[in-house]
């Protein structure tokens, strides 16, 4: 069977190889298919493209734009025009929000006793794109945590005290955004958004009516039965499924490409079907 990963990340955001890397690691796990995903940027889909060439892994040009919301919320966007002029004048806007969002969660931790400063995060995001991975790669290496995911749940997920959910686009900006860039939308994780079931559904009608494709219905911390749910729950509302990990190598170190905390299978068809909604749109190239 053809497996894929349609949530990856690179060091042009926050994860930690190269997007060449990324792209050659996906071919050493034997995967057929990824989408380069970053947040909030653009910059490593050329290369992963490239790259996707020599080593026979089709990349699917994406990104994971994180929104402001009742609670926190992101939207996946596959095969949007990153080269289009309305990206580019978009992301400016988004990561001059982003960059003070950044000084907002270092001085949180900072008051918090951590000694953590946006150099040291700098340091260690080459792209200059900090995201809360980096904050909590600092915690784990100055033994404050035992781990980056011990970082990201007690100071740094939603709710927590290092939190910051301030954001330029609303979801529905993103869900059009995403459509005007030739693109299809899907929330990611959408059990991070922490509703309660008759609320979910509600959001997810919300933004159906503006556009949305789908939700993630594969990712690496459902269990089995919450797998079941949210594709069911695709079903019910008339949405499409997608699936990833949230790859993000040593920024996230219990997660692999392609099999997530261990068990992951996404079959190519999720793809598939994702091409044929994008080539009826006309703008599968």
């Amino acid at each position: 069977m053809k497996l894929i990963d349609l949530h990856t990340h690179s060091n042009c955001s926050d994860g930690s190889m190269t997007p060449s890397e990324l792209v050659a690691h996906a071919a050493e796990r034997g995967l057929t298919a990824i989408a380069l995903s970053d947040h909030d940027t653009i910059a490593g889909i050329d290369e992963a493209m490239e790259a996707g060439k020599r080593f026979g892994v089709e990349v699917v040009p994406a990104i994971e734009f994180s929104v402001q919301s009742e609670t926190e919320t992101h939207i996946l966007g596959f095969y949007i025009d990153h080269k289009s002029q309305l990206i580019k004048d978009a992301l400016e806007q988004i990561n001059s929000v982003r960059y003070q969002r950044t000084v907002n969660t270092c001085n949180k931790l900072r008051e918090l006793g951590f000694d953590v400063t946006m150099e040291e995060a700098l340091a260690i995001a080459p792209s200059g794109i900090i995201g809360r991975a980096h904050f909590a790669r600092i915690l784990a290496e100055k033994g404050y945590t035992q781990s980056v995911k011990e970082g990201f749940d007690k100071y740094l997920a939603n709710g927590r005290p290092a939190y910051d959910g301030t954001q330029y686009l609303t979801a529905a900006d993103a869900v059009k955004l995403i459509n005007d860039l030739g693109g299809v939308s899907f929330v990611a994780h959408p059990h991070l958004i922490r509703l309660d079931d008759t609320k979910l559904r509600d959001f997810l009608l919300q933004l159906k009516g503006c556009g949305l494709c789908g939700i993630e219905g594969y990712y690496n911390e459902y269990t089995p039965e919450m797998q079941d749910y949210f594709q069911n729950l695709a079903v019910d509302l008339g949405l499409e499924i997608c699936g990833g990990t949230d790859y993000h190598a040593k920024m996230k170190p219990h997660i692999e490409i392609g099999i997530g905390q261990g068990n992951m299978q996404i079959p190519y068809s999720v793809l598939e079907n994702i091409k044929r909604i994008v080539a009826e749109k006309g703008n599968l190239k």
